[in-house]
């Protein structure tokens, strides 16, 4: 049965302004084995291939901004990620209401249809008693995973570096991408990552090409991989060494946004090093 669900939905369903792109899904048992892995584009092929996959306690992590209640500027989560993450060269993009990528959102509301819950703190996921879902975000999984050794700074596996000529910015993208997957193949990892196990995300460790479109192919499922990796981890190892962005109920006055109707609070789910945390209470950490 499928333990772990990973959607790369960041650009992945686009807005009524930005054509859909192919979404990149992989489902993970709780042995790490990959036991389905696909792509497919726009919110409906996205919510079907869930439902085909959802367990009785599947935990869902997508990278996407699900909950939004901020009107402008970026959410408190977003900010987190800077500030603790920033040293390794990860920020996350400024998601508000009048942003155009909704997508997240919208999936949201087709899942809470289908009977899946939101989690938003680690005893909440624990206690789920039904499917749940959680957003993430892959570059916070691989520099806050010390053993996948990013200690200085995150992979260039995505964009490409715009200081030096596109040519030699294709082939960096390319050898750092190559360098990622055999991390996670030959890596120790609790709980593991079997990207051998299935067709697809074997393929991944297949040599990189510079075409643009078939890299991001390739990228859109890494990042479900990874996604659904998240889950597993969070699930395997909770506050230890995982931390939820966002509200902080420790500070005197709660920086986050308000909940949304449904009583949802807009959070980020990231693995983090000691130094990736601040003391709770404090603003300047």
């Amino acid at each position: 049965m499928t333990a772990y669900l990973g959607v790369d939905l960041a650009w992945g369903l686009g807005s009524e302004r930005k054509p859909a792109n192919e979404t990149g899904l992989v489902a993970m048992a709780q042995d790490g084995t990959i036991t389905d892995a696909d792509w497919a584009r726009g919110v409906d092929a996205v919510t079907e291939w869930i439902t085909d996959h959802l367990g009785p306690r599947t935990l869902v992590a997508v990278d996407a901004s699900l909950v939004v209640t901020n009107p402008t500027g970026i959410r408190e989560a977003e900010r987190q990620v800077g500030q603790r993450y920033g040293r390794w060269k990860v920020a996350a993009n400024p998601t508000n209401l009048a942003s155009a990528a909704s997508a997240g959102a919208r999936l949201l509301d087709r899942l809470t249809a289908l009977g899946v819950g939101y989690v938003d703190s680690t005893a909440t996921m624990r206690e789920r008693t039904g499917p749940a879902a959680f957003e993430c975000y892959p570059y916070t999984t691989l520099v806050g995973v010390e053993e996948l050794g990013y200690d200085d700074e995150r992979p260039r596996y995505k964009r490409l570096d715009t200081t030096i000529p596109a040519a030699e910015a294709r082939a960096r993208r390319a050898v750092a991408f190559d360098a990622l997957v055999e991390r996670l193949r030959t890596t120790p990892l609790d709980p593991p990552l079997l990207l051998d196990s299935h067709p697809l995300t074997a393929g991944l460790a297949e040599p990189s090409v510079l075409h643009g479109p078939t890299h991001k192919h390739r990228e859109d499922l890494l990042d479900g991989a990874l996604c659904a990796w998240t889950a597993a981890f969070w699930e395997r190892h909770g506050d230890g060494r995982v931390q939820v962005l966002g509200r902080d109920p420790g500070l005197p006055v709660d920086p986050a946004e308000p909940p949304d109707e449904a009583g949802r609070r807009p959070v980020v789910v990231a693995p983090a090093r000691a130094s990736q945390r601040r003391p709770v209470g404090r603003l300047d950490a």
